[in-house]
Order: C-alpha cells, then structure tokens, then sequence
C-alpha cells in the first residue's frame, strides 16, 4: 500500500490527513484515546512536547551564514501575520470592547490571526515551493505558539501577559539554533526532526478537536476560519510577491491557525482573570478556526497556484 504516497497528494496532507484523523477518532470514539499508558501518552498528550522539539529542529536549520532569502520570507511572512492580527484585534476591541462584535472577540481574532500552523505551511512550502520557503520556517515557526498572541493582547492593553511566558514560547527556537550552528552535524541530524514530527503532532492536535466545535462555535467560528485563512492568506501571498518569489502562492500558506491556540484564550484567563468572561467562547471559535483553516487553506494555496501556473503558460 502506498499510504504516504496517497496522503502527500492532499494539500498539506502531512499534517491535514492525521489531523483530521485524530478530530475524527475524538468525535466519535473518543474513548479508544483513553486506555492510558504508551497510547494516551502518544495519541492524545503529546503535541506540546512534540511541537517543541519540531521548534528546536526547526531552530536549528537557521544558518547565521546563509539566511538570505529564508530569512527575509520568514521575517516578512511573520511581520505580516502578526500586524494583520494584532491590528484587526485591536480595532474590534477598541470599537466593541472585550466582547468583541457578532459574538467574535478580539481574544479569538488575536489567537486565531497571529498564530499560524507551522507544520501545515511547511508542508504546502515543500509542496509548492522552493528551499527557501521551506527554510522560512526557521522564523515563521515563532508565531506556531503563543508568543506573538500574547504580544498582541498585552500591546492592546486587552490582556497583562507574564514576560516569562514570552521568553519560555521562544527557548526551543533558540536552543535548536545554538545547536545547529555550533555543529553541522547537529543541523543535519535535526533536520529530520522537521518533517517526521509533523504527523505525530498532527494527530493529538486533531484529537483536541471535536467536529462538534464548529456546530457550537456557529457561525461565528467559521467566519473566523474563514477570515484568516483569506485575509492572513492574501497578506502573506503579496508579501511573497513584493519578494519577487517564484511562487508567492506559498505566502498564503500561513492563512491558518494552530493547532495550540486552542489553549490560548484559556492561558490568557489563567494570568488575566478578566478574559475569563469570553474565553470559553473563544476557544470554541479558535477550535473551530483551527478546523476551518486546515481545509480551506490548503485549497486556497492549490487555487493561487493554479492561477499563477495559467499565467505562466500564457506569456
């Protein structure tokens, strides 16, 4: 059987199809993620450790001497995201307060805009573009977490984030880097983490989920997944284009959500009590989000570059 052959055909099928299958399993068989032991341990409780070892390998990849263009994409790419976010939240905070506007909160448009699957973009980048892209992640990887929500919320004065809680989002990256440019063989070594990671915490992040969340997030829920992957998606498709890349479909990649963020408008809570009034709702949205986003995204990247590729054909 030609199971990875057939999975990598799906847009983002490396990390969609386990995600996807993990969601699938907690909805209707939940209970089969929780005998325990070696199972539970790696089917259900694994993907904070696993996500954090991906952003090690990850950090390790950034060579100081030869970042060039996967720096500048990654830069670029994160810069956009976080402002598209952090800037469509603060205006529906200041405009409508914590509580936001059509029963969507600047809490879950923050969560949900600035944070990015990283293992989705890495994926569709390999499957869409070039080393470069692919090496984007490198920096990209920073908003696959909650840094750059929390920065978000506490520059908005929505919410009073810990530096601590900054600083303990970023160490892996920083640990992976050291490593990898202290030693070649290091970086080759963990190279491999960047890849085989991407199912495994894939499926405990699909297993969070339950296909119920969106009928519970309603109609806001979807909007939400809707508006990051297009609005994120055609910010990071211009950037790549202003970069002249040779596929700034790519850029659209990061018009998803992470997996994690579902925990954010809880964490957030847990160091600023007055979030605690929306925050169950706006996990339910960002679950939802996170869903949305897995799909659409990776469709909406196939689109864009299916037009490029009918424009090239036409010069």
């Amino acid at each position: 059987m030609k199971i990875l052959k057939n999975v990598q055909r799906v847009p983002g099928g490396i990390m969609v199809v386990p995600l996807l299958l993990g969601a699938t399993i907690n909805t209707f068989f939940p209970e089969v993620l929780n005998i325990g032991g070696f199972t539970t341990a790696l089917f259900r409780d694994s993907a904070s450790a696993l996500i954090a070892l991906f952003l090690l390998c990850n950090g390790a990849q950034i060579n100081v001497r030869q970042a060039g263009s996967s720096l500048a994409k990654g830069f670029s790419l994160t810069l956009v995201k976080f402002i598209l976010g952090a800037g469509i939240g603060w205006f529906i905070g200041t405009m409508w307060g914590i509580k936001g506007v059509l029963g969507i909160s600047p809490v879950a448009v923050i969560a949900a805009l600035t944070n990015s699957n990283g293992g989705l973009y890495a994926a569709l980048a390999s499957q869409y573009g070039d080393a470069s892209d692919v090496g984007a992640i490198s920096i990209l990887s920073i908003n696959d977490g909650p840094f750059f929500t929390m920065i978000a919320l506490g520059a908005s004065g929505l919410a009073s984030i810990p530096f601590m809680s900054l600083v303990a989002s970023v160490v892996p990256i920083i640990i992976g880097f050291i490593l990898g440019n202290l030693d070649e063989d290091l970086r080759e070594f963990l190279a491999k983490g960047t890849v085989i990671c991407i199912p495994f915490f894939a499926f405990p992040l699909g297993a969070a989920l339950n296909f119920g969340q969106i009928i519970t997030a309603g109609g806001p829920g979807i909007i939400l997944g809707l508006i990051t992957t297009i609005i994120t998606g055609i910010g990071g498709y211009l950037v790549l284009k202003l970069l002249k890349a040779k596929n700034p479909a790519v850029g659209a990649a990061i018009g998803t959500t992470a997996g994690n963020a579902v925990g954010t408008p809880e964490a957030i809570a847990a160091v600023d009590p007055s979030i605690a009034i929306i925050a169950t709702a706006a996990t339910v949205q960002v679950a939802a989000s996170i869903i949305v986003t897995a799909i659409c995204c990776p469709l909406f990247v196939a689109y864009l570059d299916k037009r490029a590729n009918g424009r090239r054909k036409t010069v």
